[in-house]
């Protein structure tokens, strides 16, 4: 059955105004807390407290989800407690308090992604495959919105000062609560009186142990980039302009994949576009790393975004909706969730953290690249593990 347009317009809705929300909290977060005069291991810390909510949060939604079956009506409720905690950043801007908060918004909007992912899959499965066309031109909304949001903020950080960025987050959020209003409840096979299937027999596969384990080391790079890019930058001498700029470059390069993702896909397998996708980012944080001074090498270096991230998480879920059908779905997401950028962000906010403040952010991003290599190998073992007769 084909997704009623409608449907698939109120997802795209929901994914712009989610990663709008996510584009301005990551980018700017940072220079907010080092404005209110965190030092960059706290400002680690803090990232790495928001990481551990990747551990719990998701996979409590996304159980949830496949409990009963309305996951569209649990991104509402995610998506209306994100706005609670938001508030909070802005109502009680102390300094004991602010961690808090931004602990209990990523707790809270924890569960838009992997029930939106599990709500979305459900619309797209077409004889038990997913339409990878469908769901680039959905997904790339969520990258629009990210770039939109990032580039506006930084101008009006640039003329207005970093000051209004609570204000402006907990309205973020407000847009994202009313979007979620639209998006249909399908109908579920998690509601009948069958037992939930456990996920334990999956995650003893080889196959998805080495890819668990391959996704998160690339994304343990990749918080180089989430957690320190945007001080980094600062620390070369570029304003909040450039920060802007950089970000946006990156995200426009990731709609365009999403947007001929129906089209390239099909060029590799899922696990070939995985250990593309983790040399890519090797090479993307080495440059980051050895031309700091140079803003056009930083911006060629931000175009590998496509590869390292977009064609990346495409794969991602990919093989997700592979390994986990049905009822696992959600709990499938969520897993990608915590497992893939959970526990990985916690080990690279405090371990990027202690790295900057010892030895310059610019050993970060070399950091970053030699994981990424790690992350490669991991990526060839798991595709090794792939049964012969249903290769991928």
């Amino acid at each position: 059955m084909t997704p009623a347009p409608a449907s698939l317009g109120a997802f795209s809705a929901v994914w712009f105004c989610y990663f709008a929300a996510i584009g301005l909290y990551n980018p700017y977060a940072p220079l907010w807390f080092k404005d209110l005069g965190y030092s960059t291991l706290a400002i680690g810390a803090i990232a790495s407290a928001i990481s551990w909510t990747r551990v719990i949060a998701p996979y409590g939604w996304g159980w949830l989800g496949d409990r009963t079956g309305r996951r569209s009506q649990g991104v509402r409720w995610a998506a209306g407690l994100s706005v609670a905690a938001a508030a909070g950043l802005w109502w009680w801007p102390d300094p004991a308090s602010l961690p808090v908060f931004a602990v209990l918004l990523f707790l809270a909007n924890g569960g838009v992604v992997p029930l939106s992912e599990a709500a979305l899959s459900q619309q797209l499965q077409r004889g038990g495959l997913l339409d990878f066309a469908r769901y680039g031109r959905v997904r790339l909304w969520g990258s629009l919105g990210f770039v939109v949001s990032v580039t506006l903020a930084g101008a009006v950080f640039q003329r207005w000062g970093i000051g209004h960025f609570a204000v402006m987050v907990m309205l973020a959020f407000a847009l994202l609560w009313w979007a979620t209003w639209r998006l249909p409840e399908a109908a579920s096979a998690s509601t009948d009186d069958a037992p939930v299937p456990p996920v334990r027999s999956v995650l003893r596969q080889p196959a998805v142990a080495w890819f668990f384990g391959g996704v998160a080391l690339t994304v343990l790079a990749h918080t180089a980039l989430y957690a320190f890019f945007s001080l980094y930058l600062s620390e070369q001498g570029h304003g909040s302009g450039v920060v802007g700029l950089a970000w946006g470059v990156a995200v426009g390069v990731e709609i365009a994949f999403f947007w001929f993702q129906g089209r390239v896909f099909g060029w590799l397998a899922p696990m070939g576009w995985l250990q593309l996708g983790a040399v890519v980012a090797a090479l993307r944080f080495a440059m980051t790393a050895a031309f700091g001074g140079s803003l056009a090498l930083l911006l060629l270096a931000q175009t590998l975004h496509a590869v390292s991230f977009a064609a990346q998480h495409a794969a991602c879920i990919a093989m997700v909706h592979r390994f986990f059908p049905g009822r696992l779905r959600g709990r499938g997401q969520a897993l990608y969730s915590v497992l893939g950028y959970g526990l990985p962000g916690v080990v690279g906010g405090v371990a990027g953290g202690w790295i900057g403040d010892r030895f310059g952010f610019t050993a970060v991003f070399w950091a970053a690249a030699g994981v990424a290599i790690v992350a490669w190998a991991a990526l060839r073992r798991a595709e090794r593990m792939l049964p012969i007769e249903a290769p991928v």
